[in-house]
């Protein structure tokens, strides 16, 4: 008989949520999480997950980021200023509004969502760092338009 290949079905595979940063939290400074994270607060800085592990980062309405963001599964809703590497799935919700480019491997983007940057599809073999971007590289600033 015939067997059929079977193509990984698109979205979350991370589903845990260990931690919470509530909205009246601002967070100054690198952040590294491992398994889930909510963030409904404000984080200046580097937020990226532990090096190697399948995690999930969901950015709330509520939420924002002004710095390079780093995971496995992303979901946002909320404010990024900065790029946006994601190993696995990349979700932008209704609410979401992200300043920089997006890298990678599946996209969900609903009306509303908006970017300004490029989107950038990985290759599924391609772990960590996006080709030719640094995490630490140094943050923008952001000017309103007029």
């Amino acid at each position: 008989m015939f067997r059929s290949k079977k193509k990984p079905q698109p979205g979350i595979e991370q589903t845990k949520l260990a931690t919470l940063i509530a909205q009246d939290i601002t967070l100054t400074g690198d952040l590294e999480y491992a398994d889930g994270l909510r963030l409904d607060g404000r984080v200046r800085g580097k937020v990226a997950s532990k090096a190697g592990a399948k995690t999930l980062l969901v950015l709330s309405e509520r939420g924002a980021i002004e710095g390079n963001v780093h995971g496995y599964d992303i979901v946002v809703n909320g404010r990024i200023q900065g790029d946006v590497i994601a190993d696995h799935f990349v979700e932008l919700q209704s609410n979401a509004h992200v300043v920089g480019n997006i890298y990678y491997q599946q996209l969900q983007m609903d009306c509303g969502a908006s970017v300004d940057g490029k989107l950038t599809k990985r290759d599924p073999g391609a772990q960590g760092e996006a080709p030719g971007l640094l995490l630490d590289a140094p943050e923008f600033e952001v000017l309103p338009r007029e």
